[in-house]
């Protein structure tokens, strides 16, 4: 089916998203919880948030097939996967390493997205997606693990990175299904369900935290999952997941500075220009399939 028409310029929300995303890594940084807590929390609270908002969308629940929900505990297991992964990895290894990872998203978005849709991408974007990933890989470049236990994070993130790209191909297939309110919902309250599973299973405390730490666990569910992740689901209505994912390769950039600026982690030149090296190609990656956003073909 064909893609409809934003409401406002893509290029908005791309930019929310990318800078509140950004933040996510601070937050897990700043905080000592375990990965599972913070994931779990963050997104009750969006949960919580939302709930309000589905008062009068009772109906679309009901609407939705068994099929497709079972589709939504899909996605809500891969996400909940995703953050377990991606957040245990900012234990063991820099903000940098992981999220430079974590921006080989579109690598492997692309990938299924050719196997499973069929989507196709000119030449032209291919090299802008090449242009910007090993940008991307610049900016870590410096930091990429030399111990076992930054090892272990990259690996960490490098799991969490394909559990995302699964979670978004199944998004791209229900939002053409399913109302934005009732797959950001079902989604993300499948992943709480699987969260407290795994917490209870490991005998993780799901109330022995102070005060700073619920005020992170709401800045995550606030920040990058609201403005972030909850934006880029909404996107799929009108771009494709590898244009969605191509964007998030500013999140390494964002990522990068801030944690420069808050957590006192430094940048190399080497990363720097591999920062201005993703920008370009994210440009080009953009202006290229923005011209046929209209044309996406999808099952």
């Amino acid at each position: 089916m064909k893609k409809s028409s934003s409401p406002i310029p893509i290029i908005i929300p791309l930019l929310i998203g990318v800078i509140a995303v950004s933040f996510s890594a601070i937050f897990v940084k700043w905080s000592s919880a375990p990965a599972s807590i913070q994931g779990m929390y963050r997104l009750l609270f969006a949960v919580l948030i939302m709930l309000p908002f589905g008062i009068r969308r009772v109906s679309e629940f009901r609407a939705v097939s068994y099929k497709n929900w079972i589709l939504l505990g899909v996605s809500g297991f891969f996400l909940a996967l995703h953050f377990l992964l991606w957040m245990g990895s900012l234990k063991y290894t820099t903000v940098s390493s992981s999220t430079i990872i974590l921006a080989l998203e579109p690598v492997f978005i692309w990938c299924g997205a050719y196997f499973i849709f069929k989507e196709r991408i000119s030449s032209l974007a291919k090299v802008g997606m090449l242009i910007a990933v090993a940008g991307a890989a610049l900016i870590g470049w410096g930091d990429v693990g030399i111990s076992s236990a930054n090892l272990y994070g990259d690996l960490l993130s490098f799991l969490g990175t394909m559990a995302v790209a699964v979670h978004m191909l199944i998004g791209q297939k229900l939002m053409s299904q399913v109302s934005v309110y009732v797959y950001n919902m079902s989604v993300f309250f499948s992943a709480v369900v699987v969260f407290a599973l795994y917490n209870v299973i490991m005998g993780v405390s799901f109330t022995n935290y102070n005060d700073r730490e619920w005020g992170i666990f709401l800045l995550l569910a606030i920040v990058p999952t609201v403005f972030g992740h909850m934006l880029f689901n909404w996107l799929l209505q009108y771009i494709s997941a590898t244009t969605v994912s191509m964007s998030i390769l500013g999140e390494p950039i964002g990522a990068s500075l801030l944690a420069f600026i808050l957590l006192n982690e430094t940048m190399s030149w080497i990363q720097i220009s591999g920062g201005l090296m993703a920008i370009a190609g994210m440009i080009l990656f953009m202006r290229v399939t923005s011209r046929n956003n209209k044309h996406v073909v999808t099952n």
